[in-house]
């Protein structure tokens, strides 16, 4: 088993507007690294927000949790493009 990578919190700007999509409902694309080498993509309504050992996951309603760090695009806005 690999030991647990470390966790990068994302900027605050970014999950700002994570909680905005949260709370409008809306139903949104949502893109990450499922593992280092491979981009997946989900279409759900983000539900919720839970942290578990200091990790920050977004749970959208098909009960799937990403890591928020490993977010790569939400609703089309890049995280990349946030401090």
């Amino acid at each position: 088993m690999m030991p647990e990578r470390s966790y990068r919190p994302i900027s605050c700007a970014f999950y700002d507007e994570l909680e905005a999509l949260a709370t409008l409902r809306k139903t949104v694309v949502v893109r990450y690294y499922r593992s280092p080498e491979y981009i997946d993509e989900i279409t759900g309504q983000i539900v919720d927000f839970k942290i578990h050992n200091k990790i920050e996951y977004l749970i959208v309603a098909s009960g799937q949790s990403i890591r928020l760090d490993d977010l790569i695009a939400v609703d089309g806005k890049a995280l990349s493009g946030y401090c």
